[in-house]
């Protein structure tokens, strides 16, 4: 998995990215949340982890940010911080966090914690693949749409992506289903006589 860290200390930084690349995740190392957003919208990032207490941008705005982005796929966000407390972890977790590290961190800890968020993301993705599943009939190949009505494929599509249609025959059907049409009426054609020159 490919996982951001934002942290502003060098050391903490350089020791979470190392046990990251132990437990065989992909590391992208950022020094503070400006420099971890700019990543974050330019590459495919599935889990970050942020220390709240950064310059220039903190934790809980990087986690806002993210939350804010309108990307298909989620993120997992763990806030990794020194500070203790309820309120601590209800502020992170309001912020858009999905878990909270305390510092120093244990790598067990850290570990089963991206067993949990690697099962969060693949669960999410399966529930985006079947919310994309179109309920197609067998029989018509009409699109049963979210009020339970059932339209024509190509009203759905147009409707769906604004494009018309134009049809046309693919090379498969026009060899089943058309040449031996054409071919029906060449032989009645010229069964009356009424062929071509």
């Amino acid at each position: 998995m490919r996982i951001l860290v934002a942290e502003d200390e060098t050391v903490s930084r350089l020791v979470l990215a190392e046990a990251l690349k132990q437990l065989g995740h992909e590391v992208v190392e950022t020094s503070d949340g400006q420099e971890a957003w700019g990543c974050y919208r330019k590459g495919d990032i599935r889990i970050v982890i942020t220390d709240w207490m950064m310059p220039t941008m903190n934790g809980l705005e990087l986690c806002r940010l993210i939350r804010g982005e309108d990307s298909p796929k989620y993120t997992y966000i763990v806030m990794l911080t020194a500070l203790k407390g309820k309120e601590s972890y209800l502020e992170g977790m309001k912020s858009g966090a999905d878990d909270y590290l305390t510092k120093p961190f244990d790598l067990d800890e850290l570990d089963a914690k991206l067993i949990v968020a690697t099962r969060i993301l693949k669960l999410q993705d399966e529930v985006k693949q079947l919310e994309s599943l179109l309920r197609i009939c067998s029989y018509c190949k009409k699109i049963r749409t979210g009020d339970d009505t059932w339209e024509p494929l190509e009203v759905y599509v147009r409707n769906q992506i604004d494009a018309p249609f134009s049809h046309s025959v693919c090379p498969s059907c026009l060899e089943v289903h058309v040449q031996p049409q054409v071919e029906k009426l060449k032989e009645r054609r010229l069964r009356r006589g009424t062929g071509t020159c």
